[in-house]
């Protein structure tokens, strides 16, 4: 069977297996009649920013589908553009989908036990990572099958339209989220002293919303891209060095999703003092369900592994040694993440430590691990790269990026597992439901903040790798001699350093719309508490579509500027500097974007987490528990910390691959 044939029967499988998934999902009980008002105000609020959304983006996208099919690129490019940003947001609004009405079920389920709350919160975040990797590979599939391989613009273009989808979806989604989450924790907690997720904080459905649109809609469009960018910058560099095997990646990728589904079966509490993978994951509640989790991921790990060997058997073999490489890089950005990020942990155990001393020395601490978390993954990467180059070349690292995003479908179900019990614990509490439910929930959640933040270092590494792999044919792309790339050029270093600048320019941008929309919240929440009588006495109902509506004007106003910074930058650069010095600087560029990106990224993911679940570490009654002068300071460094992780870090991933594909798609239109 050839590759192409292939991988569109795992994508269709992929698919299929979502939607059989979706539907036993939809088919448990959904609880009680308060429950289901609190739900369904979260499944308006989030539609309807998104609706919202994607009818501004459309705007973006229909212009440049125009400006591509009028230029040298050409319509097949304007037509891969348009589906690829589409597949995109259609991967965004199907996994939200579900977990919005996850939620509900999963927080009904939580007064049966641990074990069944569990098993459905994982399966309708599975619905999300399979739907998101069918869809890619269903969209590679077509274009390459429509355009041929011969030219493989049209499918650069599909690269180019996923990721504009996902800078917009990570940004707008993030800023949402953290605007609607840091507004109600100040007002809320801090000012009024309830509790997180109290129904009298007026806030508290714009941040179960946000918990969707963010982490949900926003993460599937960010893997989405990034599993059809990787692979299609594995493609386009192995069609320079071998093209016989230019389809290889798509078989990788067809392989490990039949995997990671026969993996998926396996994630299962049950008898969870014996799991395979407990010892990893610690002990406890939280232990049992990370083991759980771990056990499908090795599991996958080690079935794409031996699959791998079957459709590499008429190749070189060093290929599936730099496959492994990829799965092991895979690996070992699982665990260091957790490391930086568990409450098990020296890191989130210092910060917690910290807080004890003020709001001051838990800030410090937060910021300190954030950058001591850079060091192991970038020493993985390096390595990752350095022994797959030493393998195969140049097409040993494409194969490695390819094989490390082939188990992108079980990653983004463990990651979409978080936003679905996020909602239940707020759903549990907002409906009053019995203390052992939130136990439940509490547990489920907690895990949930640290299987979020892996996927973003997954995300974030293979972003590393795919911008390496787009670097090499951007370079390619012009005849030999008449690019050359030394560090000694002015006009080369000019690029880096101006490359350098657009992380750091982009994320603050991303936390400025963050606290300036936070800002409108605080205001709204103030204002309800000020003027409706009765809200802190349970005796009447907050204004929740009042918050809801202004954070969702915020948010949409906010990211138009900051995503299309990635889009404006190398395109600045190529016309400035002339079509002499311009590809040199370019090429400067997408060093400096790659260096400080994978930096910036990293260490605002890992800390932001570290310090989410140092304050739930102190909540479980650390250091004083909750009231305590550490609860206080761990609030604020978790305030802090927020649009580090969920806004900021993680939407500098597509920005490192926009710079990198429209570099490439200048390189061709010139």
């Amino acid at each position: 069977m050839s590759p192409l044939i292939l991988a569109g029967v795992a994508a269709a499988i992929s698919i299929g297996y979502a939607v059989a998934l979706a539907f036993r999902t939809l088919s448990a009980s959904a609880g009680s009649e308060d429950a289901q008002q609190i739900a369904a105000a979260i499944q308006e609020g989030s539609v309807a920013f998104l609706t919202r959304q994607y009818r501004k983006v459309s705007i973006v996208a229909a212009i440049l589908t125009l400006i591509i099919g009028a230029s040298p690129l050409g319509w097949p490019a304007a037509f891969g553009f348009i589906t690829g940003a589409v597949a995109s947001a259609v991967a965004g609004v199907a996994g939200m989908y579900i977990a919005v009405r996850a939620n509900v079920r999963v927080a009904h389920a939580a007064g049966s036990g641990l074990p069944a709350a569990f098993s459905l919160a994982y399966r309708g975040g599975a619905v999300t990572g399979f739907a998101v990797v069918g869809l890619a590979l269903a969209a590679i599939v077509f274009i390459a099958s429509a355009f041929g391989t011969d030219d493989l613009t049209p499918l650069i273009a599909l690269s180019f339209g996923g990721s504009l989808i996902s800078v917009f979806a990570r940004l707008g989604g993030g800023i949402f989220t953290k605007a609607a989450d840091v507004g109600a924790d100040l007002v809320g907690k801090l000012e009024a002293g309830i509790p997180e997720d109290d129904p009298r904080n007026p806030a508290v459905i714009a941040d179960n919303v946000g918990d969707n649109v963010g982490d949900d809609a926003g993460m599937a469009a960010d893997i989405f891209e990034t599993y059809v960018v990787t692979t299609v910058a594995a493609m386009l560099l192995i069609s320079l060095a071998s093209p016989a095997q230019i389809l290889l990646p798509l078989a990788l990728g067809a392989v490990a999703v039949v995997a990671s589904i026969i993996a998926s079966q396996f994630v299962k509490i049950g008898a969870s003092s014996k799991q395979l993978f407990r010892w990893i994951a610690g002990g406890g509640e939280s232990g049992s369900i990370m083991a759980a989790l771990y056990q499908g991921f090795f599991i996958a790990a080690g079935l794409s592994a031996i699959g791998f060997t079957f459709v590499m058997s008429e190749v070189d073999f060093a290929l599936w040694y730099a496959a492994l490489v990829g799965i092991a890089v895979t690996v070992a950005m699982v665990v260091i993440t957790e490391y930086y990020t568990s409450k098990r942990f020296r890191p989130v155990k210092e910060i917690a430590e910290a807080s004890t001393s003020g709001h001051g020395t838990n800030v410090i601490a937060g910021l300190a691990f954030g950058m001591e978390a850079t060091t192991a993954p970038v020493g993985v990467i390096v390595l990752g790269m350095l022994t797959a180059y030493g393998l195969a070349g140049t097409t040993g690292v494409a194969i490695a990026a390819a094989a490390m995003l082939s188990l992108a479908g079980i990653v983004v179900a463990i990651d979409a597992f978080g936003p679905i019990t996020d909602n239940a614990g707020g759903i549990a509490e907002m409906s009053k439901m019995p203390e052992d439910v939130r136990k439940v929930t509490d547990a489920l959640d907690a895990v949930g903040n640290t299987t979020k933040a892996v996927t973003k270092g997954y995300a974030i590494a293979s972003a590393g790798l795919a911008a390496l792999v787009l670097f090499v044919a951007y370079l390619e792309e012009f005849a030999e001699g008449s690019l050359t790339f030394a560090l000694d050029d002015p006009y080369v270093l000019a690029g880096i350093l101006i490359g350098a600048a657009v992380p750091y320019l982009f994320a603050s941008f991303a936390m400025r719309a963050v606290g300036r929309a936070a800002g409108a919240v605080v205001e709204e929440v103030r204002r309800q508490f000020r003027e409706i009588p009765g809200i802190m006495e349970g005796t009447a109902k907050p204004e929740y579509g009042r918050a809801v509506a202004i954070v969702t004007d915020a948010a949409l106003k906010e990211m138009l500027v900051p995503a299309l910074l990635p889009v404006a930058v190398p395109v600045l650069i190529w016309f400035l500097f002339g079509p002499e010095h311009g590809p040199i600087a370019l090429g400067g560029a997408l060093i400096g974007v790659i260096v400080t990106g994978l930096f910036v990224a990293i260490s605002m993911t890992s800390g932001g987490a570290a310090w989410d679940n140092a304050k739930k570490y102190i909540e479980e009654g650390k250091h004083g528990g909750k009231g305590s002068l550490a609860h206080a300071a761990a609030i604020t460094g978790d305030t802090v910390g927020d649009p580090y992780k969920d806004t900021a870090g993680p939407a500098i991933n597509p920005v490192i691959k926009v710079m990198n594909v429209v570099a490439l798609l200048l390189a061709r239109f010139f």
